[in-house]
């Protein structure tokens, strides 16, 4: 079994429910996927071959395939002849069943097959997914042949359920889990603590955010409110951390891996970035292309490692509620402040309003109080360590509730404060240059409070001045627990290859630290709009971010990227859906063009689809709705 608890999937759905899209949701962090297609036929139907070709576009090219055509026997022999390194994704059981039943098969002996494909699972040692048609609910088939292969289909699908470690049922792109898997409801709880001993998880009712002119928004997302508690004296459970669940890097309370510099966490891929950015200037778009929102293709394209990359369709908010004391907090009105996490927590207010509307669902995580940074450490040693994990947990558990992206936002007292700190701290910026400014209700700037938290900065620099200067020792000094929880999220992001949208001071501070503990970070974070901050702007200069868009939104952390994304996802979709225009393709010459075409040719030849003869096939996953909120 794998390092995560489990080998074997079963993806079960109907037509165009997204079910393929969600198989290759759990395989996508895979260094390489071999693709099973099962299905036969269909050369003469052009409408067929476009379903196939749109599963061919969306699938990395790491991915090998693999047909098994009229030979059922030769599914079975793939599953029980690949090693414990290998993933294969089979899409479909429908064109396995039918090629099951063909009168041309013979001898033949159904039930063995059947049977025989279920032990192969059951004794599987590699990771498999496999994809199938859920006819059930729908009317019994009036013809012999169609009342044959609805009934061989379900014998196969309980065959099979019955020998995978988990089974999913997915209906308009949503999945339901039928029994526990490794993204299953059950082993993720939202009423119950999370197993981790420095977090404990509430559920928040869900409402739905009101607005006085129609048209009405998208309905608000719940919200998981995590508010970690820091134990004295954490006791070590070896047993539990065996058997607990493991990223990239294991990450577990009992201490056995600490985080820690030099971390080898993975990096997206070299080559597929640059060469989505080279393909930009030859797809068929009228104009002058996409423009600046090319940065944001090509980091699609390196972090999903293909040159053709899908729009993030389960994004998850993150949402760091920081408490920071002494004159970090100057001009602070910290029942405002309350009231935008109450809001977020509720999945209502800006942050829940532009949510629903770009798909996206909301955790919130309250931190422990951060001491006055002018006074002495902002936190403890144990405190920061703890805050660390927190982030980490929060990073897996939107990778284990299947979300493609993280958007890192933060809604705090004293945050801005703490993030100019660290600015200053590591990269010597002036606190005086990138502080922002302190505006109340009104457009009205509070310059005395302003001038407060600057001579917090100062007393706090000056403090440190011959301390050392390594990432955690920046946390424990000034920067404290919500820029601590952020720089987690950036690792336990990274370690599960998830891409990350940064907005606002505290994602850029975190990005800075995290760059200490492991340079590979930075490479999975994008910064969809500039904003209006010096801070942000000179932080993600010394990260090398180069912001997609420079609208010069100032809606608060989290909110300007969330108004930006569907314009992201848009030029994403739009650069790997538009064909090389065909003027370009006359460039080729003719030998170029007989090679084309002999390329063409094998694509379509792999029946990489998903369903059985007729049309269960399906497009890419689709735009989520409301989205179950699994617990960090």
């Amino acid at each position: 079994m794998s390092e995560d608890r489990w080998n074997t999937v079963l993806v079960l759905g109907g037509i165009r429910s997204g079910k393929s899209g969600f198989a290759e949701s759990l395989v996508a962090s895979a260094p390489s996927v071999r693709y099973v297609a099962t299905a036969v036929g269909g050369e003469d139907d052009p409408e067929w071959l476009a379903r196939i070709e749109a599963h061919q576009l969306r699938r990395p090219q790491s991915w090998t395939t693999e047909e098994t055509g009229g030979d059922p026997a030769r599914l079975t022999e793939l599953i029980a002849q690949a090693g414990p390194d290998e993933t294969l994704l089979v899409d479909d059981l429908g064109g396995w069943v039918a090629a099951v039943l063909d009168p041309a098969r013979q001898p033949k002996d159904d039930e063995a097959d059947v049977a025989a494909l279920a032990e192969a699972v059951r004794g599987a040692v590699a990771r498999v997914v496999l994809v199938s048609p859920e006819v059930g609910l729908s009317l019994v088939p009036v013809t012999p042949v169609g009342r044959a292969f609805a009934d061989a289909l379900g014998t196969t699908n309980q065959a099979l359920a019955a020998a995978c470690d988990g089974a999913v049922l997915i209906v308009a792109g949503q999945p339901t889990w039928l029994r526990n898997g490794p993204l299953a409801p059950a082993q993720a709880p939202v009423e119950a603590p999370v197993e981790a001993p420095t977090v404990v998880s509430r559920p928040v009712p869900v409402t739905t955010p009101v607005t006085p002119t129609p048209p009405p928004p998208p309905p608000a997302h719940p919200a998981t409110v995590v508010e970690p508690v820091v134990p004295a004296e954490p006791e070590p459970d070896l047993a539990a951390a065996l058997s607990g669940s493991t990223m990239t890097l294991p990450l577990v309370a009992s201490g056995l891996t600490e985080i820690k510099p030099g971390m080898d966490l993975p990096l997206p891929s070299s080559d597929s970035g640059p060469d989505a950015r080279d393909r930009l200037v030859t797809i068929d778009l009228p104009g002058g292309g996409l423009g600046a929102l090319g940065e944001a293709v090509e980091f699609a394209a390196a972090t999903q490692s293909t040159v053709t990359p899908r729009a993030w369709v389960g994004v998850r908010v993150v949402v760091i509620a920081g408490r920071h004391t002494g004159g970090a907090v100057a001009g602070v009105d910290t029942a405002d402040v309350e009231r935008r996490v109450a809001e977020a927590e509720a999945g209502t207010g800006l942050l829940g309003r532009l949510a629903g509307q770009a798909g996206a669902d909301i955790a919130v995580l309250r931190t422990a109080e951060t001491g006055a940074m002018e006074d002495g450490p902002a936190a403890s040693e144990e405190a920061v360590e703890a805050a660390l994990r927190d982030g980490w947990q929060l990073a897996d558990g939107a990778a284990d509730a299947g979300r493609d992206a993280i958007l890192l936002a933060g809604i705090g007292a004293g945050t801005d404060a703490a993030a100019t700190a660290v600015l200053a701290a590591t990269t010597g910026a002036e606190p005086v240059a990138t502080l922002p400014r302190v505006q109340a209700p009104g457009g009205r700037f509070d310059d005395a409070a302003w001038m407060v938290r600057c001579a917090a900065i100062r007393d706090a620099l000056h403090r440190i001045r011959q301390e050392p200067r390594g990432a955690t020792d920046i946390l424990r000094q000034i920067g404290g627990l919500d820029v601590a929880v952020a720089t987690g999220v950036l690792l336990g992001a990274a370690a599960r290859r998830i891409p990350v949208l940064l907005d606002g001071p505290l994602g850029i501070a975190a990005g800075l630290v995290a760059r200490d503990l492991a340079s590979q970070t930075r490479h999975w974070c994008l910064l969809p709009e500039a904003g209006t901050l010096a801070l942000v702007k000179q932080g993600a200069d010394v990260l090398g971010l180069t912001p997609v868009l420079q609208v010069g939104l100032d809606l608060g952390e989290g909110a300007n990227a969330l108004a930006v994304l569907p314009l992201i996802r848009t030029a994403v979709g739009l650069a790997s859906a538009s064909p090389v225009h065909p003027a370009l393709l006359d460039e080729v010459g003719d030998d170029g063009l007989d090679d084309l075409s002999d390329d063409l040719s094998d694509d379509l030849s792999d029946d990489d689809d998903d369903d059985d003869l007729t049309e269960f096939a399906e497009p890419g996953p689709h735009g989520p709705g409301p989205a179950t909120i699994a617990s960090a």
